[in-house]
């Protein structure tokens, strides 16, 4: 199905009046209303003349209706435009542009409107239309961004609100936490005085029994050494006795001889 688009350009030429270009786009050919408040001019640009000139630019022929209409839809800066007479009370409507830095310009002949008034109105008509259209458009985006301002609003006192009572939350959080480390470093005093105080009773108790140790061994050490000399005594004594015997003996026998 063959689309249509509607384009309508208040084209601003050198040394003249501006006039207003309406274009209505197939995707094969396209017509052309033109007018300067006045006087009225048509360019119908038929299937035939579209593929002829696409051929002569070595361009598809939606390559050319798109070009066209870029510059017939918009006035493009850096083109010249120009509407001049023809003859015959026809005019002349071209536009210039580059291509590959080759600097080309492109004509089409517009001939005098059957009925002037009536394209005229048309093109008013169009325009009248399209304004009633874009300030309906504007409308709704005005409408639009006061409810998303509203929405934003909204949005930003929901935030505010929201980091408010985060900071409480963790102001309250850290609180809670000071608190239980406090306690737990308590805890960790305390038991590390008990620890050091059971080190201490384990140290003193383990002293006392090295102690008591020193002295048993001590004990034991002299009872040894009284003991080795009550028998170094009696082994003395029984050597002596037994030396006196055998003197007393030898005596006597001496005596009787």
């Amino acid at each position: 199905m063959e689309s249509t688009r509607h384009t309508c350009l208040k084209l601003q030429l050198s040394n003249t009046e501006p006039v207003f270009v309406k274009g209505t786009w197939f995707n094969s050919h396209f017509h052309l209303s033109i007018t300067d408040g006045l006087n009225s001019w048509t360019c119908k640009a038929s299937e035939e003349e579209v593929r002829e000139r696409a051929s002569q630019w070595d361009q598809t022929v939606s390559e050319y209706i798109q070009l066209a209409e870029r510059y017939l839809g918009f006035q493009q800066p850096g083109s010249g435009y120009s509407f001049v007479d023809a003859g015959d009370g026809h005019k002349r409507i071209s536009w210039t542009f580059e291509k590959e830095g080759t600097k080309l310009e492109w004509r089409w002949k517009c001939q005098p409107s059957h009925d002037r008034k009536k394209s005229t109105a048309e093109i008013l008509d169009f325009l009248m239309d399209a304004n009633i259209r874009l300030s309906e458009e504007v409308v709704r985006k005005t409408q639009a961004f006061e409810r998303l301002k509203v929405e934003a609003e909204k949005c930003l006192t929901q935030s505010e609100r929201f980091n408010s009572e985060k900071a409480e939350f963790e102001d309250a959080i850290y609180a809670k936490f000071l608190r239980v480390l406090n306690s737990k470093k308590a805890k960790l005093r305390k038991l590390r005085s008990q620890l050091s105080r059971q080190e201490s009773v384990g140290k003193l108790q383990q002293e006392l029994e090295e102690e008591s140790t020193d002295k048993t061994e001590s004990f034991h050490d002299r009872s040894e050494e009284e003991g080795s000399e009550e028998e170094s005594s009696e082994t003395h004594n029984g050597t002596l006795k037994e030396a006196l015997t055998s003197k007393a003996g030898s005596r006597k026998r001496t005596t009787h001889m």
